[in-house]
């Protein structure tokens, strides 16, 4: 008797799991039932939006359903970031996310609408390293000689910054390095850059898309990337680990869903991110953007963007930005 009670007991276990298996299995096989929308927390034409259509053109074709982009810019993202934060976890609104909104948000301000907790990392897409600029009239032909102004000249140094990104990566390269920049806020990266060709700042730290526009112009020049290896459209530009600064920083972009998206949809996301990145006309487009085209795990992908924004918490806390 004991025996039955205990096997009958073994056997409505059994069949639980079995159902809760074959439930999870039919929900990831259902998916996507009607169309996918990325949300894009930027004005059309930017590269976050860029990527979101190169990847909307190419994700039908794998997930049998339309894949539209909706563009919802806002400052800092915050709007787009929220809005998908919010949205119903079954993998058909989704985002197409930045550093800045995801990490560097989170590093200065711990009462936004969304947490990290409100947003399920997928992949990343693409990542850009920065490149430090100075214009090409300065007396400046090296990191150090830079460097060495900056000690000598705090009150004539400054950088340009469009955004906390990268006011935070600099405020880390003047406490690497000892320098003693100081920031001076503008619009927009372009913007960033063309301060720097007008001789208004000493220098920047900007992502290689603007970077690439200011030295094709002949009016910067670039010292320093902070990739861990030189970028091969630059072969010339050391890192700036090979000049001794202890500095690895890239933007990335890539794909997030809302916290409590099942498992199975996010990798099974996951996947076909990895599989459009690896299409030879996707890595042109993406390397045209001059970005670097990649991808993660989700688990890579969230283990990152914890430590992210950890230590750039820290880096605000310590320079005392807001």
């Amino acid at each position: 008797m004991i025996a039955s009670v205990a096997m009958r007991t073994t056997l409505r276990t059994l069949t639980h799991w079995v159902l809760v298996f074959a439930t999870m299995g039919a929900f990831a096989a259902d998916y996507p039932n009607r169309p996918v929308t990325l949300v894009v927390g930027y004005s059309a034409g930017g590269g976050v939006d860029t990527i979101a259509r190169i990847v909307a053109e190419k994700l039908p074709q794998r997930i049998g359903q339309p894949v539209v982009v909706e563009n919802r810019p806002g400052v800092a993202s915050i709007v787009g970031a929220t809005y998908v934060a919010k949205a119903k976890p079954d993998g058909h609104i989704l985002l197409m996310g930045a550093s800045g909104p995801i990490v560097f948000n989170h590093a200065l301000d711990t009462k936004l609408p969304y947490g990290p907790q409100d947003l399920t990392p997928i992949s990343v897409v693409g990542v850009a390293p920065l490149m430090l600029l100075v214009n090409t009239n300065s007396p400046y032909k090296s990191l150090q000689d830079l460097v060495n102004y900056s000690k000598q000249n705090p009150s004539k140094s400054n950088y340009s910054a469009s955004s906390s990104s990268f006011q935070l990566i600099t405020e880390l390269f003047n406490r690497k390095t000892g320098a003693r920049f100081t920031h001076i806020p503008y619009k927009g990266a372009n913007d960033s850059v063309t301060a720097v060709m007008g001789g208004d700042v000493t220098m920047t730290l900007a992502d290689t898309g603007p970077a690439t526009v200011g030295l094709k112009s002949g009016r910067v020049r670039a010292l320093a990337v902070t990739s861990a290896e030189r970028l091969k459209d630059f072969p010339d530009v050391p890192t700036l680990s090979e000049l001794g600064v202890d500095l690895k920083a890239s933007l990335w972009i890539g794909l997030l869903a809302p916290a409590g998206t099942p498992n199975e949809v996010v990798k099974q996301l996951a996947n076909e991110i990895a599989q459009i990145v690896n299409l030879p006309d996707v890595k042109n487009r993406i390397q045209g953007m001059s970005m670097i085209p990649t991808s993660n795990s989700p688990e890579e992908f969230q283990k990152s963007v914890t430590a992210d924004i950890a230590m750039w918490r820290k880096v605000a806390e310590e320079n005392n930005i807001k």
